[in-house]
């Protein structure tokens, strides 16, 4: 191992509060859980405690050999995993398909038992449900989390993530892993879709709802109801420099302290019990072997007792991929040594042997042991596990209830999101011919994406049959007699196909189709795909997809074009084309009948973007811009052209009705860092049809140290108006809000003015003093 990189892992650069200093604790300890963990600790093993760091896939444990039968556990393989290598946790969905709760039930009930046979402790098992009890046939399917961050409504996130582990608790499963806490700042990124969109601010504010709805309000004590969050993936994993999955990313200081980690810090400040790292590297070190932000950022500035736990293999990746270790040993030194408590292996249990050895080579200290094993029964214990390892789920009675179903209906209709309407051509009135075409006007798995009954979303149309397509959706609304269905470009659906690939177009079939239609709605989009598969190359929507909206186009017919994508893909020459759009993003299994009830004018659009979606390839964009991005030409002769040229910004949404601002108000207009500014402004429906509207608080600081942003959020409220109605709309800050991270990485407030603005509202506020704080994070409001 080199020396230069031990030196990084000691601490590079990290400035750590000292000693001395107390640090209120993320989590109040409990002396209670505290004197079982220092008991049980001092009876287990060295074999014991490493093996509670193990993390290993359920198919390890699998029997393969009568799988038309439905799942079995390999007794053996049982038996080696938890009564030789006490290993204590699993993971993952058997067959890589959603099974029935009573599966689940069972399967984990039998390695709890076995568990607490061979080593007195309770396996932790953990699954993916990021958007719903998706990994369990017929439970309740949310919007993705970029739709729910579209709703800009932070009482559907509380309860959509509530819903998500009472179903996931039915299961016998007590951890999920989620919320996603990446920013999507990158539209070439395969999992933007996962994170609630671009801005640091709105991530904060959506974690810190997910984490309390997913865990309650103690994170000491985790209710019946609830499971433990796992807030991911730490940190910076959205912004890679190519755009691809799990490469490299080259982050700056300031923004890696700033917004990057801004939603973790919030989400921890929540009670968030565990946490897992980003696969990647920034700036040539990878965040598994990163000692500074794994131990220094995440335990000690926060004083944070939660787990941290890998990402697939990424312990090996540390050797096999970033060679930044000779073996597979030595990378299990550094990330341990670096902050990891537990390693999903996934499939090798010679971890447990390479760890046992490097504590007796005196590699890994005794002490580190302890503390990641603190950590992990903590976590157990929290849940309860010790006194109820498995349950009865008969009691979970409300399981896929009509009320829930409700609530993810909501949640699909404020989340999808009116770009265009021309001539008010929507709503849409019955009565009319509509043909539905493009290859994702009769598909469940493009409603939902990736993570949905299987990894890649692949299943889902074989899964999700008691739900309606948008197909489906038109006909119950408009009349089958009514709807015209001709897709003209479809995805290939074979087993080798990849997520892309699309069959031969029959445009021509379309275009005559198009000739009975009064309407044309053409539902194109993206195939589902989840993490390094989505991989592309092109953000252009595909030419095939292009070429059927143009076909289309040049009949005469009014065009309604409805995206169905992840992530914003460039459609800059067929915009103009369509009378409206209407972007719908992954809105589940509900999002159908959320894009029907809205098009028929049932429910009105509220749904605002929380990314900014690009025009050009070449011109990527976020709505916190530095100012040089956006000069335009400048004077003499130097022909400098830096033009913001989006296709939508950040935070735009129509609606079926109109809304004026008046009367930005703030309760004084000098103020210092700790002081609170209480901002009102009046919002007026001045339509004809009730709304709601999500209503966007932006600062800009108009002179710092360093160059500022362009404007940042700092504050939302969404509000219900019937048709005149007035409310007052009451939105606060710290002045502390205000501050950013200076060239010397500490924040800073400094003096000078703001321009706060609110619709069409504005209004300065003056800084009176310059403060720099001398702690790592600053309190911030809602945190």
């Amino acid at each position: 191992m080199k020396t230069f990189l031990l030196s990084f892992l000691i601490y590079a650069g990290c400035s750590l509060p000292s000693p001395a200093q107390q640090i209120k604790p993320a989590i109040p300890s409990d002396p209670e859980i505290e004197a079982k963990i220092n008991k049980l600790l001092q009876k287990m093993t060295l074999e014991e405690k490493i093996g509670q760091m193990c993390e290993i896939t359920i198919d390890v444990i699998t029997d393969f050999s009568d799988k038309e039968n439905g799942f079995r556990l390999s007794e053996s393989m049982l038996d080696t995993v938890i009564g030789k290598y006490k290993v204590g946790s699993i993971l993952n969905t058997p067959f890589s398909i959603a099974q029935e709760k009573e599966v689940w039930a069972d399967l984990i009930t039998r390695i709890q038992k076995k568990s607490m046979e061979e080593i007195g402790i309770p396996c932790i098992y953990g699954v993916d449900q990021i958007h719903g009890t998706t990994y369990t046939r017929g439970g309740t399917f949310f919007p993705q989390s970029i739709n729910m961050a579209a709703a800009f409504n932070r009482q559907l996130i509380r309860r959509g993530a509530e819903i998500s582990a009472y179903e996931t608790k039915a299961c016998c499963i007590p951890w999920n892993y989620a919320p996603v806490m990446d920013l999507g700042r990158d539209p070439r990124w395969p999992r933007m879709w996962e994170s609630y969109g671009e801005d640091c601010y709105v991530n904060a504010e959506m974690g810190i709802q997910a984490v309390k709805g997913f865990q309650g309000e103690n994170p000491n004590h985790i209710g019946e109801n609830n499971v433990a969050a796992c807030i991911k993936h730490f940190m910076g994993y959205g912004v890679p420099v190519s755009g691809k999955d799990r490469t490299p990313s080259s982050i700056s200081r300031t923004d890696l302290r700033e917004k990057h980690f801004a939603p973790f810090l919030a989400s921890i400040q929540a009670g968030a019990l565990s946490l897992m790292v980003n696969s990647g590297v920034d700036n040539g070190v990878p965040f598994h072997a990163n000692k500074e932000l794994l131990t220094g950022w995440l335990k000690e500035e926060l004083n944070w007792d939660g787990m941290i736990v890998t990402d697939w293999a990424d312990i090996n990746n540390l050797c096999l991929r970033d060679h930044i270790a000779e073996t597979k040993k030595e990378a299990i030194q550094i990330a341990i040594n670096a902050g990891i408590d537990m390693s999903m292996v996934p499939y090798e249990v010679n971890f447990c042997t390479y760890l046992k050895e490097l504590v007796e080579e005196g590699k890994v200290s005794m002490a580190r042991i302890d503390d990641a094993v603190s950590r992990v029964l903590r976590l157990k214990y929290r849940l309860g596990l010790f006194d109820n390892p498995y349950w009865d789920i008969m009691k979970y009675d409300q399981f896929a209830s009509p009320e829930f179903a409700s609530v993810a209906l909501q949640a699909a209709e404020e989340s999808e999101v009116l770009l265009k309407n021309e001539d008010d051509i929507l709503p849409l009135a019955k009565g009319k011919k509509i043909l539905l075409t493009g290859p994702n006007a009769n598909s469940m798995r493009c409603l939902n994406g990736g993570w949905s009954y299987s990894w890649q979303g692949d299943k889902a149309d074989e899964c999700a049959q008691a739900y309606n397509t948008i197909y489906e959706a038109f006909c119950n609304e408009y009349g089958k007699e009514s709807v015209i269905y001709e897709p003209g470009v479809t995805y290939k659906t074979s087993t080798d196909a990849l997520w892309w690939e699309e069959n031969t177009p029959q445009i021509a079939q379309a275009v005559a189709a198009a000739e009975k239609a009064d309407v044309i709605i053409a539902c194109i989009g993206e195939n589902s795909y989840c993490e390094t598969p989505g991989n592309l190359t092109d953000l252009n929507l595909s030419t095939n997809q292009k070429n059927l909206v143009k076909a289309l186009a040049a009949t005469g017919k009014p065009i309604i074009l409805v995206l169905n994508e992840g992530r914003p893909r460039i459609i800059h020459d067929i915009v103009p084309l369509a009378k409206a759009v209407v972007h719908i993003m992954l809105p589940g299994n509900y999002g159908a009948d959320a894009l029907v009830n809205l098009v028929s004018g049932k429910a009105n659009f509220s749904g605002k973007l929380p990314f900014t979606y690009p025009h050009l390839i070449n011109s990527m964009a976020t709505y916190d811009y530095k100012p040089c991005e956006n000069m335009g030409q400048m004077g003499g002769n130097y022909n400098y052209d830096a033009v913001m040229d989006v296709q939508w910004p950040f935070g735009f949404g129509l609606s079926y009705t109109t809304y004026s601002y008046s009367n930005l108000k703030v309760n004084c207009t000098s103020f210092d860092a700790d002081n609170e500014l209480v901002f009102t402004v009046d919002v007026t429906n001045t339509g004809k049809m009730v709304g709601k509207e999500s209503v966007l608080l932006y600062s800009r600081d108009l002179v710092a140290s360093i160059t500022p942003d362009n404007i940042r959020l700092r504050n939302f409220e969404k509000v219900e108006l019937q048709p005149g109605e007035t409310k007052t709309v009451t939105m606060k800050l710290k002045g502390s809000d205000l501050a950013f991270v200076g060239a010397d990485g500490k924040w800073r407030l400094e003096k000078g003015a703001f321009r706060m603005t609110c619709g069409t509202q504005k209004l300065e506020i003056h800084c009176t003093t310059t403060k720099i704080w001398q702690t790592p994070n600053i309190s911030k409001s809602g945190i």
